[in-house]
C-alpha cells in the first residue's frame, strides 16, 4: 500500500476534512484508494485495528487519520477512531469535540470506553478524543487497560484507526505498535528524508508490528 496524496493541510484549516467537505476531489478519491487497500488487508489478516504514525511531528498523520476513517465510514462501515497520541493530541480539535474525557479517562478507570466515545455527524464514525493529557502516558498505553479496550472496540466496530505520537520521538509508539500489529507509516514530501523512514521501519520491526504500508503526503 503506497500511496501519494496532496496534503490538504495548513494553508486552509476547513480542508482538514476534505473527504467529507469535498467528496468529489482528487485527494478524496485517493483515499478511496487507500481505504480499498486497507479493507483487503483487513480481511486477510482478520484484524480491525490499524496504527498509524510517523517518523516525526508535523508530517499530516492526524489529518490523514481523520480522512481515512470518514472515507471508511462512507463506506457504512461502522468506524473507530483512537487518540492515542496522549503527549500532542490533535484529533479532537479536527472534529471539533470537547476532550474532557477520553482515552486517559478510560486508562485510569474514569469512565467506561461507551461513556468515553463520542458521536460525530459523518456515518457511522465515532471517536474516542485523547481525554486530559497524563503523566505517564507509555505506562497507560502499555496496560492490561489499553489491551482490553482495543478486545473491546474489536467487537464494536468495523475498523479501528489508531493516531500515535511521532514513532523516532515517543517511546508510547513502539508499545502501541507491539500491540497492534499493523501499522501504516505516513510521511510528508520534503520532510521525512529517507533514513527517517527506513530506521522508522526498524523500529516497527523490533517492535515486532507489521508495516501494511505507507502515505506519502506532498505539500499542497
Amino acid at each position: 500500500m503506497l500511496n501519494r496524496l496532496r496534503s490538504p493541510l495548513k494553508k486552509n484549516k476547513k480542508r482538514n476534512l476534505i473527504t467529507y467537505t469535498n467528496p468529489e476531489s482528487i485527494i478524496t478519491e485517493e483515499f478511496r484508494a487507500i481505504r480499498t487497500n486497507i479493507q483487503f488487508t483487513s480481511e486477510e489478516q482478520n484484524c480491525k485495528a490499524i496504527l498509524m504514525t510517523s517518523p516525526s511531528t508535523e508530517e499530516g498523520k492526524s489529518t490523514t487519520v481523520a480522512n481515512l476513517a470518514v472515507s471508511l465510514a462512507q463506506q457504512k462501515d461502522k468506524v473507530l477512531i483512537i487518540d492515542a497520541n496522549l503527549r500532542s493530541p490533535r484529533i479532537h480539535s479536527i472534529f471539533k469535540l470537547n476532550n474532557s474525557i477520553g482515552l486517559s479517562s478510560v486508562l485510569t478507570n474514569r469512565k467506561k470506553f461507551e461513556e468515553a466515545i463520542k458521536e460525530t455527524n459523518i456515518g457511522k464514525l465515532e471517536v474516542l478524543s485523547s481525554g486530559p493529557i497524563p503523566e505517564n502516558p507509555a505506562e497507560l498505553l502499555g496496560s492490561n487497560s489499553f489491551s482490553n479496550l482495543l478486545d473491546l472496540a474489536s467487537q464494536m466496530f468495523d475498523f479501528i484507526l489508531i493516531d500515535s505520537p511521532a514513532v523516532l520521538e515517543y517511546s508510547d509508539t513502539k508499545i502501541l505498535a507491539n500491540q497492534c500489529k499493523n501499522v501504516i507509516l505516513v510521511v510528508r514530501h520534503g520532510k521525512s528524508n529517507i533514513e527517517k523512514a527506513i530506521e522508522a521501519k526498524k523500529v516497527l520491526k523490533i517492535a515486532k508490528a507489521e508495516l501494511v504500508g505507507a502515505i506519502i503526503n506532498e505539500k499542497s
